[in-house]
């Protein structure tokens, strides 16, 4: 316990806040999905909008404490901004999203003639 308090708390410590979250992009048959590194942050201060093609995912966030009321301060997600450009073969009006344990999912599904089809045997008469 005395290490913890005797560390050097001033040494140069990287800036993390406003930092870009984590994206994952997983695609299969039918959709791609979207998720988003987005602990700590309450799923109504994320603001997602669809313009012109362009997926912005936002977030707007004051901070409730003051810096001075910790020792160190790290993790700090007051802020960010991510857009994506959304391929022609997303049905629009089905995109959706949830935020389940800090991770924010956006499911992008895929029109029906761009989805993969199974593979079909031609019989020869």
């Amino acid at each position: 316990m005395e290490e913890f308090f005797n560390n050097n708390w001033n040494a140069s410590i990287s800036d993390y806040s406003n930092s870009k979250p984590a994206v994952n992009v997983k695609e299969d048959d039918k959709s791609f999905t979207l998720q988003i590194a987005a602990p700590g942050i309450n799923k109504n201060d994320f603001e997602i909008s669809l313009e012109n093609r362009v997926l912005s995912i936002e977030v707007v966030k004051k901070d409730e404490h003051d810096v001075n009321d910790f020792t160190s301060k790290e993790f700090d997600y007051n802020s960010f901004k991510r857009s994506f450009s959304i391929p022609k073969s997303i049905e629009l009006l089905k995109i959706n999203a949830s935020y389940i344990n800090g991770i924010l999912k956006i499911n992008l599904p895929k029109n029906k003639e761009d989805q993969l089809q199974p593979k079909k045997f031609i019989r020869i008469e």
